[in-house]
């Protein structure tokens, strides 16, 4: 038996959020946590905007978002690519951090709207036409409806960026799978 790189944007993302938290505190909170406003001139605050999914408030925090994305990543990037995992997480990290931006009052660090987004498009995965799968509709109802509650809580959780993961990974999940049928009906033909 041979060890395999098998899912290189999952592992690459996990081996650098770990190294990022190793870095004092300082650095992490330096370039790893999108605040509450922007210097447009700044263009540190631009890197922030999608950097902040790396960085972590503690280990318990990173191993939460490590876990489950070890977990669902590896499959989510043999259905999806590598590319297109990478994209749609690049994309999620660079939403949540702009409306972070714009309507919350904390600053945002961590993985947690990518893992969302993750949870909900691996209830894609084996989705056929016309069909609406049994498992989104749960995962929508036990995961985002559990967050919009806990969302009237004062915590230091981010419930904006679970929700907005989730809905993007919904987003994604149908977007992908109706441009697969789209494809899939041009190349038939």
């Amino acid at each position: 038996m041979k060890i395999t790189y098998n899912a290189p944007f999952t592992l690459t993302f996990a081996l650098v959020a770990t190294t990022i938290h190793v870095f004092p505190q300082s650095i992490t909170e330096g370039f790893f946590v999108v605040g509450t406003s922007m210097d447009f001139s700044n263009p540190l605050d631009y890197f922030r905007l999608f950097s902040h999914a790396l960085g972590h408030a503690n280990w318990n925090h990173l191993f939460g978002n490590l876990s489950l994305i070890l977990i669902l990543g590896p499959i989510l990037e043999e259905k999806y690519g590598t590319l297109t995992l990478a994209l749609m997480s690049f994309i999620t990290a660079l939403v949540t951090g702009i409306l972070n931006v714009a309507f919350m009052k904390n600053g945002l660090c961590g993985a947690s709207g990518i893992v969302f987004m993750m949870i909900l498009l691996s209830s894609f995965t084996n989705m056929k036409a016309k069909t609406i799968p049994v498992t989104f509709i749960l995962v929508v109802i036990l995961f985002l409806g559990k967050e919009i509650m806990n969302s009237f809580e004062e915590n230091n959780v981010s419930q904006f960026a679970h929700i907005l993961g989730g809905v993007l990974g919904g987003v994604f999940g149908f977007f992908i799978h109706n441009f697969e049928k789209k494809r899939k009906t041009a190349n038939s033909a």
